[in-house]
């Protein structure tokens, strides 16, 4: 998709006109057409911007940014506490103000809250969930399979050991949701992405606080999970993008099933 067909998109934002936006003081006719608050909350992220903070650089004080930004202070604080619930500011009573995180949990938050909520969609939304999780595990594919090869003999060790721990807990009919997440957390740290890493993890997060809150007997063969586990890293030692691949879809098929049959 090149620039004029995004030009045309329906209520399509101009590239150029965000930039500006968060790089320029807001005018009074900005400020008359905007609540105030959603633009001081815009301005103090073009100071962060203008500034080049990094996360967990201080911020100028409440005074100063009210002189600065020519605000209320109640327009100023309500700006704060609104950034800092998106984790792009933290407030330290006592301390000040600081540039955030700018982590994905307020992402994690609100989709966990958006599937926990009863609907009809409730299963829609995991597959959504589900699906983007395989989609990011199979294109980071080549990303992983380097990676794991730069991986020490122990880092690799704990890998299969997490993997046994899973097969043993399967043959006792039980979970292994610690084991599976620091699996697949271990093999996300070979790639030189830390949004992806982030990401997936999330959705990680998101996918267990929401299989509970449907209050469903979701299960899945655990030991074709074990198992799928296993052929995900020999398939990534032995350099076989597609066997990765395979894999991935296998982890993925049994819950696929499920939803599948839930929602026919």
């Amino acid at each position: 998709m090149n620039a004029e067909d995004i030009a045309h998109l329906p209520d399509a934002a101009n590239v150029n006109e965000i930039t500006h936006s968060l790089t320029t003081t807001p005018t009074e006719a900005a400020m008359s057409s905007r609540r105030r608050v959603d633009t001081t909350m815009d301005a103090i992220k073009a100071y962060i911007i203008q500034e080049r903070l990094q996360p967990g650089d201080p911020l100028p004080t409440e005074s100063y940014l009210c002189e600065y930004l020519k605000s209320a202070r109640s327009s100023v604080r309500e700006a704060l506490r609104k950034l800092e619930a998106l984790d792009i500011v933290s407030v330290v009573h006592g301390k000040g103000t600081f540039v955030g995180a700018l982590s994905l949990d307020p992402l994690v938050e609100a989709l966990s809250f958006r599937a926990m909520i009863p609907n009809a969609d409730a299963y829609g939304d995991l597959a959504d969930i589900v699906e983007l999780r395989k989609i990011l595990d199979q294109g980071l594919a080549p990303q992983i399979i380097e990676g794991v090869h730069q991986l020490s003999k122990e880092d690799i060790n704990r890998l299969r050991e997490l993997i046994e721990q899973m097969s043993a807990c399967a043959r006792d009919g039980k979970t292994f949701l610690q084991q599976d997440i620091a699996f697949h957390q271990g093999l996300m740290d070979c790639v030189d992405n830390a949004v992806a890493r982030q990401l997936t993890q999330s959705l990680w997060l998101v996918h267990m606080a929401v299989v509970p809150a449907l209050n469903s007997e979701i299960s899945v063969s655990l030991e074709q999970s074990a198992q799928s586990h296993r052929d995900i890293l020999e398939s990534a030692l032995n350099g076989d993008a597609e066997g990765y691949r395979s894999a991935v879809a296998a982890h993925y098929r049994p819950i696929e099933q499920i939803i599948h049959t839930r929602t026919q």
